[in-house]
């Protein structure tokens, strides 16, 4: 009764290069509707359409400059290039040009993208290719990168988180083809091992920021190859890389003067002289994470006092031995400090509040979780000082059984705080936390009652959850 609607047959240049990007080829499925009218109306306006963007394709094409039209691809996601690249044989030309392709991130195909994706995406980009993440990408193997990194040898950042495949024969094609990489993410891939590191560091001199979390085989001996070959590393993260001493960290000490983040998260073999060697080392440190560093002692806090003055980051949790001694030394002589985590420095107590709140007037976030000796003396030194007034924006008093409804009212007029952690705070009521919050709007209160804490008398008001933890936001 109806004729289907006959479009008009063009050549179409597939996307052979990016098979698993590109979206299906099939024509989309036309919905008939009741009527006559509607179909026969419905049928026209598609075919005018098609006309008209087939007539509009052919006069961009005609009208703007290849100069111009690389450009306007340029800020097109890889979705939309692999669509471009089907439209004509022209367009297929433009959307896949190397220029388009300086900065690629795969993330959002991890779990299809497989190597011939990387090997012929590799081809295609050859030295315009600047930036390339395969982050859990987990597909991928020695043989793709060693091919990538041939036909694109001025890679200079690299993503290859959790891409558990991969071994030391990876970095050895790294560093005989990559000699500009500056950025390298490693973490998780557990295949790593020291003979890696060493060639990495042979051809790779450039190396700014190196990311090798949880590659749990690497040992003193690969740090010496990176420290030694790579003098320029900024950023060193090594979390949960257990067989890590005091000697890896002499010899970043000795030979890496940049560095201005460094990351030891339960690298619980660190002791206060690995600290020193790094405090002595790397004046320039800003950030460095020791939780769970167990070992510590507040020498490692007194070394840092003494040569690291532009401090702005300090991760100690669950460092047990660390006392107020340290902590009063470390904020007398670093008052850049933003940012510190105490969970669980169960020695702290109000003094070592009292000389934050007087000499770290740039202090933003701190966390004082399971602190047990905190009182309220010591959040209204905090709440008075001129870090609360102008920059506290997040404060974390998790498990502090000595804090009341009092050191709520001490923080009323830290007028930049948008999140306050209660849990479990058995003297905090719900007048307390509301009084706090009926002053300041945007603030988010995270508590937990227990059935024993008294309910205020006009009843429980609704409960809202917190969409990340869950918790009961007041």
């Amino acid at each position: 009764m109806f004729e289907p609607l006959r479009k008009k047959k063009r050549k179409v240049a597939h996307c052979d290069n990016v098979p698993s990007i590109c979206p299906d080829k099939t024509e989309p499925e036309l919905i008939h509707p009741y009527s006559t009218h509607s179909l026969m109306s419905s049928t026209g306006t598609i075919r005018q359409k098609i006309e008209a963007f087939l007539d509009n394709e052919a006069m961009i094409n005609q009208k703007l400059p290849k100069e111009l039209l690389l450009r306007i691809f340029s800020y097109l996601d890889i979705p939309t290039l692999g669509r471009c690249a089907q439209v004509s044989k022209n367009w297929n030309c433009l959307a896949l040009d190397g220029s388009n392709w300086q900065d690629v991130d795969l993330f959002a195909f991890q779990t299809v993208i497989e190597g011939r994706v990387v090997e012929n995406l590799s081809k295609r980009c050859g030295g315009f290719l600047k930036k390339l993440s395969l982050k859990g990408c987990e597909n991928v193997e020695d043989r793709t990168l060693r091919i990538f990194s041939q036909n694109c040898q001025n890679l200079s950042q690299l993503n290859l988180f959790k891409c558990k495949k991969i071994t030391d024969q990876t970095l050895s094609s790294l560093g005989k083809n990559s000699p500009l990489l500056s950025d390298l993410n490693i973490n998780s891939c557990t295949h790593i091992t020291d003979q890696g590191l060493q060639h990495l560091s042979q051809g790779c001199p450039f190396l700014s920021h190196l990311d090798m979390s949880w590659c749990e085989n690497v040992t003193d001996r690969g740090i010496r190859h990176i420290a030694a070959g790579c003098p320029k590393i900024k950023h060193l993260l090594m979390k949960g890389m257990r067989k890590l001493t005091d000697n890896a960290l002499e010899e970043i000490g000795k030979n890496c003067p940049s560095l201005v983040l460094l990351n030891l998260h339960k690298c619980g073999n660190i002791t206060d002289e690995g600290v020193q060697h790094i405090a002595k080392g790397c004046n320039n440190l800003e950030s460095l994470s020791l939780s769970e560093c167990s070992e510590l002692r507040d020498n490692s806090l007194h070394a840092l006092a003494l040569y690291c003055h532009s401090l702005r980051t300090l991760e100690v949790a669950l460092c047990a031995n660390l006392s107020d001694t340290g902590f009063i030394n470390l904020a007398k002589s670093c008052p850049e400090l933003e940012r510190m985590d105490l969970e669980e420095c169960i020695l702290v107590s109000d003094k070592t509040l009292r000389y934050l709140s007087l000499h770290c007037v740039m202090l933003k976030e701190l966390t004082l979780s399971h602190c047990e000796l905190i009182t309220d003396e010591g959040i209204q030194d905090l709440g008075f000082g001129s870090c609360a007034t102008e920059h506290l924006s997040v404060l974390e008093l998790d498990n502090c059984p000595l804090i009341t409804d009092s050191s709520l009212e001490h923080l009323v007029g830290c007028r930049n705080l948008s999140r306050l952690e209660l849990y479990d705070c058995q003297l905090i009521t719900r007048q307390g936390i509301r009084r706090l919050q009926s002053r300041n709007s945007k603030l988010a209160i995270h508590a937990y009652f227990t059935p024993d804490t008294p309910q205020p008398s006009a009843g429980p008001a609704p409960r809202r959850l917190c969409p990340e933890c869950n918790c009961t936001i007041l």
